[in-house]
């Protein structure tokens, strides 16, 4: 049964065999036209920023920005976002999690001091301004970074 199966008419093309004389039709310049770039080495493509002896995009525009090797991105939770967790209450990375403050399962989360402080939170963070600090112990709560 297998041995009789075949692809169906049409499906399948002879390979072109090119630089065979002219009787076979690929001759001469072989499909590849008479002059220009194309003509040459095998698959020689203009490079992707060529315009074709106008200077490229990617050669006008200013260079800008630096991003160093060793910089950390902080996931960024305000004081003020705080609010939704009741008084007592210990916040940790999960804790943000669950309550859509955070989103991702990487990178260090870094407390800021934008809005007022919850009364007496506890919270468990990677990194702190020192701001955010004060209010949240003037407020009564405690701060744990590190963890």
């Amino acid at each position: 049964m297998l041995e009789r199966l075949s692809p169906r008419p049409g499906a399948r093309h002879r390979t072109k065999r090119v630089g065979r004389g002219p009787g076979s039709g690929h001759g001469k310049t072989s499909t590849r036209g008479v002059k220009g770039q194309g003509k040459r080495r095998a698959g020689a493509a203009a490079a992707r920023a060529t315009e074709g002896g106008q200077m490229p995009l990617v050669r006008r525009l200013p260079k800008r920005g630096f991003r160093s090797r060793s910089h950390t991105d902080y996931r960024v939770v305000n004081l003020g976002d705080l609010a939704v967790f009741e008084e007592g209450a210990t916040v940790d990375v999960a804790a943000l999690r669950a309550h859509g403050l955070i989103r991702g399962q990487h990178g260090p989360v870094k407390l800021l001091a934008d809005g007022e402080a919850p009364k007496r939170l506890t919270v468990r963070v990677d990194r702190a301004s020192a701001a955010a600090r004060a209010k949240l112990e003037a407020a009564g709560g405690s701060l744990e970074t590190g963890a």
